[in-house]
């Protein structure tokens, strides 16, 4: 008897109050309740049943034909309905909501959140949602390169950049070198598939392919230009952070911005910065 899964058990004894399931080698101490409610009209005894076992508010195992919306390591987005001081709890279909602890929360999350979770038994044998989904994500996706993609934050690393969860279901990572503003948990993305790993997951870029990305970021820094009145202290020996914080770009898109605005005419570079003509 596996919590947090779909299991087919056979019906091994019929009450007032519903009927009994098992496995077909389980001791009779190890059956569990299906109620009333939930069982299917006709049900006899040896019938196999497909059901869901969770624990109910006592912690005593039980079954339901109900569908949760989260079985055990898989994920999906969750509403908050309740914060409580020893945790959160979830809204997954069944009468009885997901304790979700503050020790699996990513940030404090409030009530009407809606938090990606994966579903773990704890050390009392109980059913908790978890917001670490790192390792519950999937990496068989059908995305190839420049296949353009949506999903949200759900970790930020300061080594690694932005973990992406792309359409709530699969392993992506916008690398640090591709993070120019400021993240949030949760806040949507809409990216470009920059390579697919050994392993399947996605590395993404919020970058376009490079020539048509060159032309939007020659525009932007000539409109920057224009507004600072025709000078600007940034050249192609500037430091890279000092790049990236002015221009939300790396040097190496800064370079290539400047360079077709020279071979177009509309700029000069000297030692000081850029000039336009």
């Amino acid at each position: 008897m596996e919590l947090g899964k779909y299991q087919e058990l056979i019906v091994t004894k019929k009450t007032d109050f519903g009927v009994f399931l098992n496995t077909p080698t389980g001791e009779d101490s190890q059956k569990i309740l299906l109620p009333k409610a939930q069982v299917p009209a006709g049900t006899d005894l040896k019938d196999v049943l497909k059901v869901f076992v969770y624990k109910d508010s006592e912690d005593r195992p039980i079954a339901t034909t109900l569908e949760p919306d989260l079985t055990l390591g898989n994920v999906a987005r969750l509403y908050v309905t309740q914060v409580t001081p020893i945790g959160a709890f979830l809204e997954w279909g069944l009468a009885k909501d997901l304790f979700l602890p503050f020790k699996e929360q990513l940030y404090k999350v409030q009530e009407g959140d809606a938090v990606l979770v994966t579903l773990y038994i704890d050390k009392s044998e109980r059913l908790c949602a978890s917001m670490h989904v790192y390792d519950a994500l999937r990496n068989d996706s059908n995305y190839q390169k420049d296949d353009e993609v949506s999903g949200r934050v759900y970790e930020i690393s300061e080594n690694f950049g932005v973990f992406v969860a792309v359409d709530d279901m699969y392993s992506a990572l916008l690398p640090k070198k591709e993070v120019f503003e400021t993240y949030r948990i949760n806040q949507p993305i809409y990216a470009r598939v920059a390579q697919v790993m050994e392993d399947g997951r996605l590395t993404l870029s919020v970058k376009k392919k490079i020539p048509e990305q060159m032309n939007e970021d020659a525009d932007f820094i000539y409109r920057c230009l224009e507004q600072e009145g025709g000078f600007l202290p940034f050249h192609d020996k500037s430091a890279p952070e000092a790049i990236k914080n002015r221009f939300h770009m790396s040097k190496n898109a800064f370079k290539r911005g400047i360079g077709h605005l020279m071979k177009k005419g509309l700029i000069t570079i000297a030692n000081d910065g850029i000039r336009k003509v």
